[in-house]
Parts: structure tokens; sequence; C-alpha cells
């Protein structure tokens, strides 16, 4: 008898050196016997080192291929990487809500490659507060979540304020006062998650590896608490796997 595995959906970057944006999701997806789906909103040229340049696909293309793959499968869960703004990222996500309103959506907001490439205009606050209630969890780390919205001192209190429009896990990875803990909060509820091993090595991409270790275990019927506890344990897994830039999945 065959296991029908689910599917979920990566609509990111392409970035040609795998490890980032739509082959990193993937490559995630399969590791967790997820069947992965995807469509790029960019093209872009980097390796782990360097970031080149970034050519935006148009919109109608993404939301005419959304619409066809929607339509042809049973899409649980939707990883959102990189827009380019934020009325490309309501439009696919009123696309998806419109084919069907119970899919999960996570958006990994990356707005700055780490050697400073700005990816996304994200200064209308109003209009991201719209978008992010339809949206069930984003994945901001420290140094994003401040550019997100301007309410609140600390990333923290940034991240309460957005809880009450949507779950937010505030990614560690950057946070100096406690490296390596993520915080949890839903409707200004928050759960702290702290790492289970020492982290001996940064990745290129390993916002993305977790964000769609997230959406699989979301899409094999994890409670979200959950799904982020076992996606921290891939994630310190892949950080670890390597000493260079470039992780493994295994």
């Amino acid at each position: 008898m065959h296991e029908y595995r689910p599917f979920v959906m990566s609509i990111a970057g392409f970035d040609p050196s795998g490890g980032a944006g739509l082959l990193a999701d993937c490559k995630t997806f399969e590791n967790l016997n997820i069947y992965g789906l995807a469509i790029p909103t960019a093209n872009t040229l980097q390796t782990e080192h360097d970031f080149h340049w970034l050519h935006w696909q148009k919109l109608h293309i993404v939301i005419d291929s959304l619409k066809t793959i929607l339509t042809n499968y049973d899409v649980k869960v939707v990883k959102i990487g990189i827009v380019p703004n934020i009325a490309f990222l309501k439009k696919c996500v009123q696309t998806i809500k419109d084919r069907n309103k119970n899919i999960f959506i996570i958006w990994d907001p990356i707005i700055k490659s780490s050697s400073g490439f700005s990816f996304m205009e994200s200064d209308n606050h109003i209009k991201l507060i719209e978008v992010i209630q339809e949206i069930d969890l984003i994945t901001p780390n420290f140094s994003e979540i401040h550019q997100l919205i301007q309410e609140g001192d600390s990333a923290l209190k940034k991240a309460t304020v957005l809880s009450h429009y949507c779950a937010v896990l505030l990614k560690g990875g950057h946070n100096e006062n406690a490296m390596g803990t993520d915080y949890l909060i839903q409707k200004g509820e928050t759960i702290c998650l702290l790492p289970t091993e020492q982290i001996y090595y940064s990745k290129h991409g390993s916002g993305c590896v977790l964000a769609s270790a997230i959406c699989s275990y979301i899409a094999k019927g994890f409670l979200l608490q959950q799904a982020c506890i076992e996606a921290k344990n891939y994630i310190e897994r892949f950080l670890n796997s390597n000493p260079t830039l470039l992780g493994y999945h295994d």
C-alpha cells in the first residue's frame, strides 16, 4: 500500500547555490517526506558568500501559476519567501485564500540579504497589517521585525503587537542577548523555545530552511507549537551539518 505525501508549496526566489529560496525549501520538504511544489517570485544570482543581482518575476505570471497549481493539487500549506512589496504579497495571499481559505500560510519576511541587498519595500505598515491578518504565521528575525513595524521599543514587543494579527515566530539567530532562543507568540502569549544543542556553524538560507520545516510539520498534522519545536531541532542539525555556509539535509 502506497503512502501518499501531503502537498505543500513554496513561493520564493531561485538561488542557484541551493542554499536559500526554492531549492532550499524543496530539499527540506523532500527530506521530511513532503511533496514540494514551487513558484518563483524572482531569479537571483548569488552564492553563499555574495549577492550579485535579482530579477523579479512579473506578478501576473506568479498569480497565473498559483491558480493553476492550486486548481490541480490539494495544497495543505504555503510558504512565501521574498516578494518585492506588500501589494505583491497581498495579491498572492488573496489568490491562495480565494482558492482554499483553509490553506495554512507562512510568510518568511526576507527584507535584506546578509550581504546587505534590499529585497522588499517595507514602509507601509497599515497595508502590512491588512495582509498579515490573512496569514497564519510570520517568521522574522530580530533584525527584520524592526523593519516590519514601528510600534514597540524592542524586538519582542514589536512581535507581540503583530501577534494580535497572526502568530509570530521571532527567530533568535540575531538575538545578541540570547543567541538561538526563539519566541513563538500568539495573541500576546509568548512561548520561549530554547536551543537544544550548541550551534557551531552559521548557514546561508537557514531562515528559509526553518520556515519550510515548519511548513512540512504543519502539513503532517502537527499543531503550530510542536511544529516549531520539531523544525527547531531540524535546523540545529542543519546548522551543524558541516563547517561551510552551505548546509546538508540529513
